[in-house]
């Protein structure tokens, strides 16, 4: 039976948010960071599918504002390459507090995509409330970007909760080498289940449908969303 769903925007803390939660709310919850995109449509949907599972959805807006409903994809990377790592770390508390308290979640969670995904793993190596973490295709390039003043990979190996990370082999931003690094930082943890998948040929993003008009990205999805659906209903539940 498909539930009915709740969908708002809301304030806290002055920080603008999207809210997709079952109709009454719901005691498991996931905190939602976004790839470059920001609160777009595509972001939204996947708040609504968690939410149709009994998850209450919160999604961070790393933008504060813009998303790709009305801004280009240039402005877009424009305003990642200035994010700051310990600005976006302290609003995502927030919004975790805000879950773990007013939405009154007993539980929660933190999933990211792309530079979300990277947000993950360190929100998921400071703060030990998390449930889980999921982090499809982290963007942790190569090349450490000026604005990236904290290590992801560090951080990934302080996570106590169960982490699910999913990397594709054709990723143009996110060298072998670097997977190789948070993989063994994850398996290297002495608490917390490590679920490590690998999309061989998929592509950094291959999550997006903007992705999906190539077929092996269209199935490393088609395979990989319903696993992290039943990942993060058995972590999350109370």
């Amino acid at each position: 039976m498909k539930q009915d769903i709740e969908r708002s925007r809301l304030v806290v803390n002055g920080l603008g948010a999207y809210l997709a939660r079952p109709a009454g709310g719901s005691r498991s919850g996931m905190l939602l960071l976004p790839m470059v995109t920001g609160i777009g449509e595509q972001v939204r949907d996947w708040a609504h599918e968690l939410a149709a599972t009994g998850v209450t959805a919160l999604v961070w807006d790393p933008f504060h504002g813009p998303s790709s409903d009305d801004t280009s994809m240039p402005d877009l990377l424009a305003k990642m390459a200035e994010l700051d790592d310990a600005v976006a770390a302290d609003e995502q508390a927030q919004l975790l507090d805000h879950l773990l308290g007013e939405l009154g979640c007993a539980s929660a969670g933190v999933i990211g995509w792309c530079l979300g995904g990277r947000f993950a793993l360190i929100l998921g190596g400071r703060d030990h409330r998390v449930a889980n973490v999921v982090a499809y295709h982290p963007t942790v390039p190569g090349e450490t970007p000026l604005n990236h003043t904290v290590d992801a990979v560090a951080h990934a190996g302080l996570i106590k909760a169960p982490v699910m990370m999913l990397y594709p082999t054709a990723d143009e931003l996110v060298p072998r080498s670097r997977f190789d690094e948070l993989q063994a930082a994850l398996q290297g943890r002495v608490t917390g289940a490590s679920l490590i998948h690998v999309y061989p040929g998929a592509e950094h993003g291959f999550a997006s449908r903007a992705r999906h008009g190539e077929p092996v990205n269209a199935g490393a999805f088609a395979l990989s969303w319903p696993q992290v659906l039943d990942f993060i209903r058995v972590t999350t539940k109370i």
